[in-house]
């Protein structure tokens, strides 16, 4: 199968949403593409029971990745109490709360149901640091997944340069423009509620410091996505750019109320 190069020109750029004219009530096939999308319905819902997804030994695994995302992607540095440090990459990552900034990101075992390293590494009280990947050196990051002995350093092959933090003894990524300085806020044993198997675990992650390079934020003191280029994963091997975007507001009662309850006396008379 021919797989064309990446495309280094295209990027993304803001549009109108999808149906912008829409109004309270409507519904999804009042537009063409709503219609189009709803086509789907006629071949009706496959229910997968993830009891039985167990039992038969389906892909559990591959139907999740597929179906949430995308995933944001960060890389996690670690360092054992020797001294040696660990770089591993995540797509169960994403923000918990801005007050305080937690972070959260999941751990799955290894095949022999052993710690990984980076499991064993962040609760040695040591810190460590959360590093989101971009374009540039996607590659270089998607390395560090190599299931290497506990006594190697995966930054050697990577091609990643460390950098030193404010507070902890792990170092971040020079080259991630976003990469966030964290202590362990809680660790989470994830076990399974019929067999109790343990193969998962969730941080919580507390961020002590960001380090966001320069050139990065807007004028409005947010990332300017157009520079930062953040990858995010979408299914097995995959990994997806950040595409064109599109603003919608979230609606406010007090401006909206009046234009919401027309819309509910329409939608009720017969």
């Amino acid at each position: 199968m021919y797989i064309p190069p990446f495309n280094t020109t295209s990027y993304s750029s803001t549009t109108q949403s999808p149906n912008p004219s829409w109004t309270y009530g409507q519904r999804v096939d009042a537009t063409p593409a709503g219609k189009d999308w709803l086509t789907g319905e006629s071949a009706g819902w496959k229910v997968y029971s993830t009891t039985e997804m167990d039992k038969a030994a389906i892909n559990l695994n591959k139907l999740l990745n597929s179906g949430v995302l995308p995933r944001p992607m960060s890389l996690v540095s670690t360092i054992s109490e020797d001294g040696v440090e660990n770089l591993a990459p995540f797509s169960w990552f994403n923000t918990v709360t801005n007050y305080p900034p937690v972070i959260s990101f999941a751990i799955n075992h290894n095949a022999t149901g052993s710690l990984k390293d980076t499991t064993a590494n962040l609760k040695n009280g040591r810190g460590f640091a959360v590093n989101i990947i971009s374009e540039a050196f996607v590659e270089n990051a998607n390395s560090t997944g190599v299931d290497a002995p506990p006594e190697f350093d995966e930054r050697a092959l990577s091609g990643l340069t460390k950098e030193k933090c404010v507070q902890i003894r792990a170092s971040r990524v020079k080259e991630s423009a976003f990469s966030m300085e964290c202590e362990l806020y809680k660790s989470i044993d994830i076990m399974h509620p019929v067999t109790g198997d343990h193969n998962s675990t969730l941080i919580l992650a507390h961020v002590k410091y960001f380090h966001v390079c320069k050139d990065m934020p807007t004028s409005r003191g947010a990332v300017d996505l157009t520079k930062f280029k953040p990858v995010a994963r979408v299914g097995d091997i995959s990994y997806a750019r950040a595409g064109d975007t599109y603003r919608i507001p979230v609606p406010s009662w007090a401006q909206e109320e009046a234009k919401i309850q027309e819309a509910l006396k329409t939608l009720a008379s017969p």
